[in-house]
Parts: C-alpha cells; sequence; structure tokens
C-alpha cells in the first residue's frame, strides 16, 4: 500500500512537476512529507502564499508544464487567491493543492473551516474535495486534465485526515495528452482573404502568435503592413522584426496609434487586446484566435477565423496577392523611428543639462534625479540576450514597453492581464527556479516590492540568483499619473520607503544604491555579474511624465489643473 499523499506525489513526478510552492503546516504535512522523502521533487517553501501562486504561475507560462502550489487550512489558502487569479488571466496551467479542516469536521464552522470549493469557484476551472481515497487518481486526473485543456486553475482540496489514508500501491494518475487547435475553416480563410484584398492593413499580433514567428513576418511582407504588437507579443515578435511599430495603448506610442487609424482593414492576430477606446472605428476587422469566445467582444468583427494562429496563416499566405505599395508601411515606420529618437534623448545622463533639458527640468524633474527610461534602457543594454523579465504592474511596465527589446531568445512575464501589484519579484523567483544560470531580471515598482518584501529572502535560502531592479521613485507612480490626468493632485500616493538597498542588505541580497546618472550603467553592470541573488535601488524622478499615445486635450488641461494645485498646496 501507498498514502494518499504518496500517490499525489508521485503522478505529479510523472507528470514532469518538479517543484512545488508553498507554506507548510496543518492537512499539507503528509504532502510536503512525501516530497520531502523524494529526491524528484523540490518543495520551496515562501514567506507568503501569494508569492508561491505568482512563482508558478509563471513556471507554467514559461514551459507549458502545470506549475503547483500549496495553501494549508483556511487563510493559507486563502493567501493564494491574487497569484491563482493572475494564472487564469494569463491562461496559465496551474494546480492549487489545498488543506481543509478533518472530514468530520466539514460543515461545522470549524476552526479555519473555509468552503474551498465556493471559494475557487470562480478562480477556477476545477475544483473539488477529495473526501474518500477511493477517489484517486480519477479526481487528480480530472483536475491537471482540466488545467491543461482550459488553460487555467484547477484546485483540488484535501481534508486533514485524507492524505495518510491508504490507496493501492501503483495508484498513479495518468495525465490526457495535450491537443492544439487546427487552422480556421476554409470558408473563413477564403473570406478573410478576400477582405485582406479591400486595402491597406495593419496587423495587431498578441501572444497567441508567438509560435507562429515565420507565418506573422510572412504575412506582414505580403500586405506591407505595419504590425503593432501587444506587450505580451514583443516576446518572440519583437526582434529583427523590420515590420513592427510598437505596442498600443496607454504604454504605447503614436506610430501604433497612426497605423491603426491609418488603415483600411485591421487583423488581428492572436490577440485578446482589451482596450476598446484604443481600436480604431470604421475599418474592416478580421480576426484570428484558436479561442473562439474571444471573436468580436472588444471590437466589431467582419470576419472570424477560428483557429490556430500558425496552422491558418499557412492556409491563408498562398492565397495571397503579394503588394508592390509600401506607402502605408513606411509612413508608420517612419514615424516609430522618429518617436525612439525623441524618447532616445532622454537617456543621456547630460540631458538635464542641455537648454531643452534644463527647461524641462523645471517641470519635470527639478531634483535632477535618475529617469526612469535611462534605467530601463541601461539594463536592456547590459542584459544578456537570453535573459527572462518581469515587470510590476504600473510604470515599471511602461519603460520596459518602450525601452526593453525582446532580442534572441528573451522571454517576458507581468501580470499583463489581471493588472496585479507585487507581482514582478515572485514571478522572477519562479523563472529564476526553473534554471539557475539563465538571468532573471524583475522591474520591480517601490510600491510593489514593498508589498511582499518578505520573499526577498525566498530568493537568498533557495540560492536564486535574481537580479531585482527597483524604480524607486517613492510614488504609486501609475495611479499618480491617473490623478494629474484627471485633474486632480496628487493624494495618497507617496510612499514612506526605507533604504531597500539597506533593507535587502539586511535580508542576504548583494545590494546597491544609486542616485548618481552618471554611476547608473556601471551599476547595472555589477548588478548583472554578481553571483547570488540581487537589488539594485535605483532612486527615480517621480515626476517623469509619460504621455499616452493619443494624449487628449482634456488629458493636458487636467494634468495642467493638477500641477498648479499641488503647487498651490505645497506652499
Amino acid at each position: 500500500m501507498t498514502t494518499v499523499a504518496e500517490s499525489i506525489i508521485e503522478s505529479l513526478i510523472a507528470g514532469g512537476v518538479r517543484q512545488v510552492w508553498g507554506v507548510v503546516g496543518d492537512a499539507l504535512n503528509p504532502l510536503t512529507d512525501a516530497i520531502r522523502r523524494d529526491e524528484r521533487i523540490e518543495w520551496i517553501g515562501v514567506r507568503h502564499e501569494e508569492a508561491a501562486a505568482f512563482a508558478v504561475s509563471a513556471q507554467a507560462q514559461l514551459t507549458g508544464t502545470i506549475g503547483v502550489c500549496m495553501g494549508t487550512v483556511g487563510p493559507g489558502s486563502i493567501h493564494l487567491l491574487n497569484g491563482l487569479y493572475d494564472a487564469k488571466k494569463s491562461h496559465a496551467p496551474v494546480l492549487a493543492i489545498c488543506g481543509q479542516v478533518p472530514s468530520e469536521e466539514i460543515g461545522t464552522d470549524f476552526f479555519q473551516e473555509v468552503d474551498n470549493d465556493v471559494l475557487f469557484s470562480d478562480v477556477s476551472v476545477f475544483a473539488r474535495t477529495l473526501t474518500a481515497p477511493a477517489q484517486l487518481p480519477h479526481l487528480l486526473e480530472q483536475a491537471v486534465n482540466a488545467a491543461y485543456a482550459q488553460q487555467g486553475v484547477a484546485v483540488l482540496t484535501i481534508p486533514g485526515d485524507i492524505g495518510e489514508l491508504d490507496v493501492p500501491k501503483g495508484t498513479v494518475a495518468r495525465f490526457a495528452p495535450r491537443g492544439t487547435a487546427g487552422a480556421a475553416p476554409d470558408e473563413q480563410v477564403a473570406a478573410a482573404v478576400a477582405a485582406l484584398a479591400e486595402g491597406s492593413v495593419t496587423l495587431l499580433v498578441g501572444c497567441g502568435a508567438r509560435e507562429a514567428r515565420d507565418e506573422v513576418l510572412a504575412l506582414a511582407e505580403t500586405l506591407q503592413a505595419p504590425m503593432v504588437l501587444t506587450l505580451k507579443a514583443k516576446e518572440g515578435l519583437e526582434r529583427d522584426n523590420r515590420f513592427q511599430v510598437g505596442q498600443s495603448g496607454l504604454i504605447g506610442n503614436p506610430a501604433a496609434a497612426k497605423a491603426m487609424d491609418a488603415c483600411d482593414v485591421l487583423f488581428l492576430v492572436g490577440t485578446d487586446f482589451p482596450y476598446r477606446d484604443w481600436y480604431p472605428t470604421g475599418k474592416t476587422v478580421i480576426q484570428l484566435d484558436a479561442r473562439g469566445e474571444h471573436i468580436g467582444r472588444r471590437t466589431s468583427v467582419d470576419h472570424a477565423l477560428v483557429g490556430d494562429a500558425g496552422a491558418t496563416l499557412r492556409a491563408l499566405l498562398p492565397r495571397l496577392a503579394a503588394r508592390d505599395d509600401s506607402k502605408h508601411l513606411d509612413d508608420a515606420v517612419a514615424a516609430f523611428r522618429s518617436w525612439h529618437e525623441r524618447q532616445d534623448s532622454l537617456l543621456d545622463p547630460g540631458h538635464d543639462d542641455s537648454l531643452v533639458g534644463r527647461v524641462r527640468a523645471v517641470f519635470d524633474n527639478p531634483d535632477d534625479r535618475i529617469r526612469p527610461e535611462a534605467v530601463a534602457a541601461a539594463v536592456d543594454r547590459i542584459a544578456r540576450d537570453d535573459a527572462i523579465f518581469t515587470s510590476d504592474t504600473g510604470m515599471s511596465t511602461a519603460w520596459l514597453a518602450r525601452f526593453v527589446t525582446m532580442r534572441g531568445t528573451r522571454r517576458l512575464i507581468g501580470s499583463y492581464n489581471l493588472g496585479s501589484m507585487a507581482n514582478a519579484m515572485p514571478q522572477a523567483l519562479g523563472a529564476q527556479a526553473l534554471d539557475r544560470t539563465r538571468p532573471v531580471v524583475a522591474f520591480s515598482g517601490d510600491g510593489g516590492l514593498m508589498m511582499l518584501l518578505g520573499d526577498l529572502r525566498t530568493a537568498v535560502t533557495y540560492r536564486l540568483p535574481v537580479r531585482v531592479v527597483v524604480f524607486n521613485n517613492g510614488r504609486l507612480g501609475m495611479v499618480k499619473l491617473e490623478q494629474e490626468q484627471g485633474g486632480l493632485p496628487e493624494f495618497g500616493t507617496e510612499l514612506d520607503n526605507p533604504d531597500i538597498a539597506a533593507v535587502a542588505a539586511a535580508m542576504g541580497l548583494a545590494s546597491r544604491r544609486v542616485t548618481d546618472p552618471d554611476e547608473l550603467d556601471d551599476a547595472v553592470a555589477w548588478a548583472c555579474g554578481v553571483d547570488g541573488p540581487v537589488l539594485l535601488d535605483v532612486v527615480t524622478n517621480p515626476d517623469e511624465i509619460a504621455l499616452p499615445p493619443k494624449a487628449k486635450l482634456s488629458q493636458g488641461w487636467g494634468f495642467a489643473i493638477a500641477k498648479s494645485k499641488e503647487i498651490l498646496e505645497s506652499r
């Protein structure tokens, strides 16, 4: 005989799982003891369960293999929720194993009792409680198969008295093979071919097309179409791509907005880009997506293609006539290049000493602090071409989107659908644990890092050599920008931070605080060369202006009003 706990761990190992993240205790003790006794799988104990869920979500996104986290009875499981919601929104296959009070106490409002099946019903594609050993291996198979098939979160709850019970030896779950979608139906392809002949085309390409790089580039070449990339599509599609013109939305640029506004046909390829205000109107819209439920939920679609991006484009391309007229493409690329040149002027440490820089600095950098654009650009120059990047929601992501290129085999993870704070550092931990020799760089905001600060120590405990770059502007930067664009004075966004580098040093990380723009490159090079976990605390300008690609007059007026209110109130 073997135990329920041993059977579950053996099944996970057979399914390719090599790490489990969480906090030990209570009902999980039989499971963590089974992990302790098996050298094929590693337990990584975090300081907060939310960090565990973020970490395994990142692992699932990077590898395609299910990530596994654990939370014990009641509060321990509740702490998983935010990271699990990120996995849900990122379509990451994750299994959460949650503890429960002993079976005879379920339903009695026992100490720490929580109805996990109800609690996790919205975040999960599968949520069940194991109530008897005879339910193995079937319930575990259903959980993992659902997570893979629906690319989401499965929750398996185990009462405290169940894990040590016996099951027949050899009770091991066999998980179903993962399938892939095929090409869209021929009639859909034919309709799209006809629509693509109607005029100039702009492509809006998302992460669903990352594995179809060759086909997407061939499509752009054939149609002479500029390519707007979503943030998640930077990975895999940005490098060596003469057609791409950056991102749309608040973190985007005017060239991308122009490319979408000026086209006759907008072709959405593998994207569920959520911001409706940034879609142009009056265009013929084609949408290609493997998930039929995504079609038309962001903008009206004239022609749907439901299928795998690569397979569908391979069916589509031979039917398209190659174009000679490249004016639409050339205009968009020229606008993108011009915008980049203007942005790059901010990267010079002596920018604020120039005439234009001195005038601008009076308004947006009176204390002569390091510009965050320069931080992102320095990391881009110095980090290896195989680095994995994570970024906190907010301005850290804006600087990464604009100044870090996903060249080589770089990867990118963030809370880009849920938009949670505090994600970058734990996601970096998860990515680093997959391969301790591959560089992982977290773009952390000071607000986000402070939320899960305790898990910096996890990097030390498990020898995870992450590089945490902190954009320390003493602000909740995105909220500050939102308030000021709405004409409100900044309120509640200032952060009374400690010396973050000193805190990191006390926790065992190599650390350095940077306040001088002339020291930035040296500091980044040092951070990238340290053998072990490192934190770079860069004191950046809190008043940096990040204009959206299509700034409205009302936003500019609101910003001016907000600044005048701030000045008056500060006096």
